[in-house]
């Protein structure tokens, strides 16, 4: 006997930050028949905001496309998209902490640098802070990267640290 087909979904999920977003989220993915895989989700500037990845048995997607859809009445704007499994990622994967200066298009250059060598991002996380021995704002990055064998950890240091002289780059 087989196993029923399952709908893989990713959705992305945006709403102004207050308790109980999480609680109505899983439980109209639990009622409708969905199970919560993996997720992202923050606060930022007054909002909550999200991704995650569901499964869902097929013949129970499509209502749970429209349970998540009439969450915008109670605020909470939900966009679906479907999915296949996930492939597995080729490459080398890295951490890469990357600080400098803050200034207006630093995670472009950054983005740039990295596409220009066929590294894949993964997961990207950007804060601002204030340096320790002044006010001066730190732009501070944490990427967790697939690298093309044929590149080295050095080859991606020396890349992002040409940016500009005041960044630090640490790869692990």
């Amino acid at each position: 006997m087989s196993a029923n087909p399952s709908a893989n979904l990713v959705l992305t999920v945006i709403a102004d930050d207050k308790p109980g977003i999480v609680e109505i989220l899983s439980a109209t993915i639990a009622d409708n028949g969905g199970n919560w895989l993996e997720s992202r989700m923050a606060q930022l500037a007054g909002k909550f905001a999200g991704i995650l990845r569901i499964s869902v048995p097929s013949e129970q997607a499509n209502g749970l496309m429209e349970a998540l859809l009439k969450l915008d009445t109670q605020g909470i704007l939900v966009r679906i998209e479907a999915t296949t499994d996930p492939a597995a990622e080729s490459g080398l994967k890295l951490n890469i902490h990357v600080v400098g200066n803050d200034r207006s298009g630093i995670v472009k250059e950054i983005s740039k640098v990295l596409a220009g060598l066929g590294v894949n991002v993964l997961e990207l996380t950007t804060r601002c802070t204030a340096a320790e021995m002044s006010a001066v704002p730190l732009f501070r990055s944490d990427l967790l990267v697939s690298m093309p064998a044929s590149l080295s950890t050095d080859d991606v240091s020396d890349a992002l640290e040409a940016l500009s002289d005041d960044l630090m780059v640490e790869i692990s």
